[in-house]
């Protein structure tokens, strides 16, 4: 296999080498430039002049302006202006001025918690309630804590008030 490739090179080499006319007697040789049309074509080259005085004619330096590594991309061309549409005129507005509830703020919710009623043999119910530490009882219309009154007790609820009668609430068994 080795030889094969050898080989071929071999001619490749000898079919790309000039062919130099052998010395004949009859006169010199013609010269590489007056070779006939025939030769050249058979040879595959024709050989174009070279123009020596352009080689070495000054050439106008790039400039700094010039260098474009990205030419052979598209030019981007900027979008067109927007029309600009005619702003209306400012309109005066007052902000909203935050409403201020009128009279008395209203009183602190209850906090005591509802954990049971007891009923008497007499019929009569009581609610025990609780402040987190010390439990408390009381039947309808009793003041609890000095300062809450019991208004009513039901099965699962009960309802409350602060002594001066304003406040009324009502808290869950379940606490609030």
């Amino acid at each position: 296999m080795g030889g094969g490739i050898v080989a071929v090179l071999v001619v490749a080499m000898w079919a790309m080498w000039p062919a130099s006319p052998a010395p004949s007697a009859s006169g010199p040789a013609p010269a590489p430039g007056n070779r006939p049309a025939a030769k050249q074509a058979a040879n595959g080259s024709a050989l174009a002049p070279v123009k020596i005085d352009a080689l070495t004619a000054e050439r106008a330096e790039p400039g700094q302006g010039q260098r474009n590594p990205f030419r052979f991309q598209p030019k981007v061309v900027a979008p067109p202006p927007r029309p600009v549409a005619p702003t209306p005129p400012p309109v005066s507005v007052e902000p909203p001025r935050p409403t201020v509830p009128s009279g008395p703020p209203p009183p602190p919710p209850i906090t005591l918690k509802f954990i049971g009623v007891v009923e008497r043999a007499n019929g009569e119910k009581w609610a025990v309630l609780t402040d987190g530490k010390v439990p408390m009882h009381g039947k309808d219309g009793d003041i609890v804590d000095g300062r809450y009154r019991i208004v009513k007790i039901g099965t699962e609820s009960i309802e409350m008030t602060y002594v001066d009668g304003r406040g009324r609430q009502v808290i869950r068994l379940t606490g609030q």
